[in-house]
């Protein structure tokens, strides 16, 4: 069975580096069906572009007429139009479309080929200006095409403040989500400056040296518009597309006498090293928190006293998380305090869930922070002090967040639902949880709705560590519902591993539409 529809909207490359077949490229390698639109086409090899020319635009609208009658889309990408008229003419079918149904709509405003040669004009910049990135989902220019559509030099988008700046004026303009691309920037980094309704922030990756870069840009944007279409949020839509375009320039190679067109393929995503990090500057961090003494976390318990510390330590609990969520100061920190002892003699480990500040006065072994608690916390403090770190992850997005800060472990759920905490995510699932075990080079901690066998299925997808809280604290006898838990992750460990999907699937359920 296909899977959503997307079409493409740009000029085509006699070549097949870029523009439309590079597009469909980057949709077949995540089984997205590509619908094309031919607006403009090129002579070109890989040497030089020799000819471009726009297509008529009443055969444009012939074109889309027939895509509407039969094959309607959930997302749009367009590249080169070629004409103001063309621009036009796709801006009113995006409207028209979205009469019916939401649609998303990818716009990578194309300036220039690779090979240096302008592909468009004053005209045609006002015309994406006014006619299309107010009707955009998310807009991706690199470094040069940001500054040209902004009438701005080059050198005003040299530095990270700049590109900042950029992104911001041009989300003034109306599109939902602004991504500036690195590509065009140098450096050992390939770094992409996010900015969308979920996060904002540098999406980097070591560098891929190559002179085979042709079609880079067509890629990033297509790959934008597939993961948007499987039902990715935008911020996680951008994450696919920089481990897709990264994977696909590895693969790229030279056909001609110029520069080589990359090539996109599936199952990209399973590669760990393509898993980029997101972090607010665009220096890349190299300093790691400490690893966990004992990386097979097994049966992790969670508690709301340190009542229940001290008796599921002495059931034999050896890794546990203390999470209180309301108290005065003084009760939270006597309780941090007794917890920390009590773990400290018989050798368990215990994270502070939240209170990252009694955690480091009182000595404990590690934190588990939230994603909005990153933004509070002193990282560089808990790291110095040699405390562990856990993060709580959803998505992609978050997963490059938490992979950024290079922490002991990583959190993932909700796995199962679970009604112990009201959250925008569904849950994972098995297939996710494989999934993020077999790219995160972390230990992963499963979190949300386990029982036995969900904790030994767990387990099978590659879990370090399962974490558990109403299964046993709720239980009639918690020593005993322990120890069934311990027995069942135990027996899991020689069970046969589950298989990872090419792909997570998308889990977010929040407000960003894509309209």
């Amino acid at each position: 069975m296909n899977g959503p529809i997307v079409w493409s909207i740009a000029g085509s490359d006699s070549g097949a580096g870029a523009g439309l077949q590079a597009d469909l490229k980057a949709f077949e390698a995540v089984d997205v069906h590509g619908c094309t639109a031919v607006a403009a086409i090129t002579a070109q090899n890989s040497v030089a572009v020799q000819r471009a020319d726009a297509v008529a635009t009443d055969l444009l609208d012939a074109q889309l007429a027939a895509l509407a009658s039969d094959m309607r889309p959930v997302v749009i990408k367009t590249g080169m139009l070629g004409s103001v008229t063309n621009v036009r003419c796709v801006a009113a079918w995006v409207d028209r479309l979205r009469r019916d149904a939401p649609v998303a709509l990818v716009v990578d405003p194309v300036w220039r080929a690779t090979t240096g040669t302008d592909l468009s004009n004053d005209a045609l910049r006002e015309a994406l200006l006014r006619e299309l990135l107010p009707r955009a989902t998310v807009i991706t220019p690199n470094r040069a095409e940001a500054a040209w559509l902004l009438g701005w030099t080059p050198s005003a988008v040299a530095t990270a403040e700049g590109v900042e700046r950029a992104s911001a004026a041009l989300r003034e303009l109306g599109p939902q989500a602004v991504v500036v691309t690195g590509g065009d920037a140098g450096g050992i980094q390939s770094s992409d400056w996010m900015a969308t309704l979920e996060a904002s922030g540098w999406l980097s990756l070591p560098r891929v040296e190559t002179p085979h870069h042709h079609g880079s840009g067509c890629v990033f944007a297509a790959s934008v518009a597939a993961a948007l279409a499987l039902g990715f949020c935008c911020a996680d839509a951008v994450v696919v597309a920089k481990m897709s375009t990264t994977h696909a320039l590895r693969e790229g190679g030279a056909a001609g006498q110029g520069a080589g067109a990359v090539r996109p393929m599936r199952g990209f995503a399973l590669h760990c090293e393509l898993l980029p990090t997101l972090q607010p500057c665009s220096e890349v961090s190299m300093a790691t928190f400490a690893p966990l003494a004992k990386p097979r976390l097994g049966l992790y318990a969670i508690v709301d006293s340190a009542d229940w510390v001290e008796r599921l330590l002495a059931a034999g609990a050896r890794t546990l998380q203390l999470r209180i969520k309301e108290g005065t100061p003084q009760h939270l920190s006597k309780e941090v305090q007794r917890s920390v002892r009590a773990a400290r003699e018989v050798d368990a480990q215990l994270f502070i869930n939240d209170h990252w500040r009694l955690a480091l006065e009182h000595g404990a072994y590690g934190v588990h922070l939230g994603q909005q608690d990153l933004e509070t916390t002193d990282i560089d403090a808990l790291r110095d002090a040699g405390l562990r770190l856990g993060v709580s992850t959803h998505s992609y997005w978050e997963v490059c967040r938490a992979h950024a800060l290079k922490p002991s472990y990583i959190a993932c759920g909700p796995i199962h639902a679970t009604p112990t905490k009201q959250m925008p995510w569904q849950p994972q699932g098995p297939g996710n949880l494989a999934y993020w075990c077999s790219v995160l080079r972390e230990p992963v901690v499963a979190i949300a709705g386990m029982d036995r066998s969900r904790c030994q299925e767990a387990v099978q997808c590659g879990a370090a560590g399962v974490a558990v809280l109403r299964g046993i604290v709720q239980a009639a006898e918690p020593a005993h519902a322990l120890h069934d838990f311990q027995e069942a992750i135990n027996a899991a460990a020689w069970a046969a591993p589950l298989p990872a999907p090419a792909l997570p699937r998308s889990t977010y359920a929040g407000p960003v539409s894509p309209v």
